[in-house]
């Protein structure tokens, strides 16, 4: 790798230990994916994908505390992904327990160290951090070094940002020394199509299951998408950027997609074309039969699978602030029409902080609470993780939480029902 005079010389110890061996960290990093050299980050914001204070990451805080006893700080401020933990989310008193004695024992310790770090503020916990009300939204080609996978990718796909799939620890490393290793998705070529996706569905896609396909098939590749602009149109407005967050966090999460490509719609697709796809690019046609196969060959790993649901979770990766509308509105309609006032199954809706805080100050938010619903700022993930919850019957439309937990996946529609009208 090829270093310019300023980043040997923080390799060299000029600027101390601690940076030398951040600098040598990175180095080490882009030597083993080949990289060329280290370029400078450009985004205004980091993000940090390390949210959680579990009592078994004791490396992470004495690393963490290292930095800060040397006086070392993030060249940019931050955001992290979502808190762990909220006393309104629905939790026994054993699993409550177990949460505060046993797994996250050392979540204000945590909290602590990333605000002397360069925490952007007290409420910037989100896996959506790019959400206008949470402030961390690249412009196009940025330069990033985030590791949380449903940001890097709506990053790199909807906003035109330049990131790869980073890991945890490495993305605030690149934020303190200021500088990435050049590979992979910050190049042109890392960028190129090496999929054409041919979406003909008769109907709208289901944005989470259409990405578990695409990023079951691919995995690491760039997909390009023909045909979903027919379902949401040409243009990022609020509608198709939800739905392209979805999306993007399945194909992340089921796959290992780092950008995708929507013809005529997301920023490089709309000035390249056809250009951006690689020679011998290979082709998956996807139809209402494809999307049907996928869905039934999830494995539902509940101990008995004809339990009813327990608990629910929407809003993973966190829900935009008008899907929360559009959740509301649906839940209302179908309790209406179903003769019920409030959910059958316990039901939360997570969101970021700032996006809650705007929710709760328009006339969705006691209309939602009449409900029943619950919404909170935590991730799905981190609480799935207690081994008490992991035992539970929960559903959910997010294929991220259905792959990475024991959460079954339903669509939308099957959730609202289920919620609404008793329906397993």
């Amino acid at each position: 790798m090829l270093l310019t005079p300023e980043q040997q010389a923080i390799l060299d110890g000029e600027k101390g230990e601690t940076m030398a061996k951040v600098m040598k960290t990175l180095v080490m990093y882009g030597d083993a994916f080949e990289a060329e050299k280290l370029v400078p980050i450009t985004s205004k914001y980091n993000h940090l994908v390390t949210s959680f204070g579990l009592k078994v990451m004791s490396p992470v805080y004495d690393l963490m505390q290292q930095l800060l006893d040397s006086g070392v700080a993030s060249a940019q401020k931050f955001s992290v992904d979502p808190r762990p933990l909220d006393k309104n989310v629905p939790a026994s008193f054993l699993q409550n327990f177990v949460f505060k004695n046993f797994m996250y024992t050392k979540q204000d310790f945590y909290e602590k160290q990333l605000e002397s770090l360069g925490l952007l503020d007290k409420n910037a916990f989100s896996c959506a951090c790019y959400l206008d009300e949470v402030g961390n939204k690249p412009k196009k080609d940025d330069v990033l070094s985030w590791a949380e996978s449903s940001a890097v990718v709506y990053a790199n796909s909807v906003l035109g940002a330049r990131c790869n799939r980073n890991s945890g620890i490495i993305d605030i490393m690149g934020s303190i020394v200021g500088y990435v290793p050049y590979f992979g998705l910050l190049t042109d070529e890392g960028r190129k199509a090496t999929w054409v996706i041919k979406v003909e569905t008769t109907k709208k896609p289901e944005a989470q299951l259409l990405g578990s396909a695409i990023g079951m098939k691919v995995m690491e590749d760039v997909p390009f998408v023909v045909g979903l602009d027919k379902w949401i149109g040409d243009e990022l407005n609020d509608s198709a950027c939800a739905y392209l967050k979805d999306f993007g966090a399945a194909t992340a999460s089921n796959g290992a997609v780092g950008l995708y490509h929507i013809e005529n719609l997301t920023p490089e697709a709309k000035e390249q074309g056809n250009a951006l796809i690689a020679e011998g690019a290979r082709e998956y046609i996807i139809d209402d039969a494809e999307l049907e196969r996928v869905q039934a060959n999830y494995p539902v790993v509940w101990k008995n699978p004809n339990a009813k649901p327990k608990l629910c979770f929407v809003g993973c990766p966190h829900l935009s602030l008008e899907q929360l509308k559009s959740w509301t509105e649906n839940v209302v309609a179908a309790l209406e029409k179903n003769g019920k006032k409030k959910v059958t199954i316990p039901t939360v809706f997570t969101a970021a902080p700032g996006v809650l805080e705007v929710f709760n100050n328009t006339e969705y938010a006691k209309k939602l609470e009449a409900t029943g619903v619950v919404t909170s700022y935590i991730c799905p993930l981190m609480y799935m993780n207690n081994p008490l919850c992991k035992t539970m019957p929960v559903i959910t439309s997010s294929n991220k939480l259905r792959t990475y937990t024991s959460a079954r996946y339903y669509t939308d529609a099957q959730i609202l029902e289920a919620i609404t009208g008793g329906k397993n």
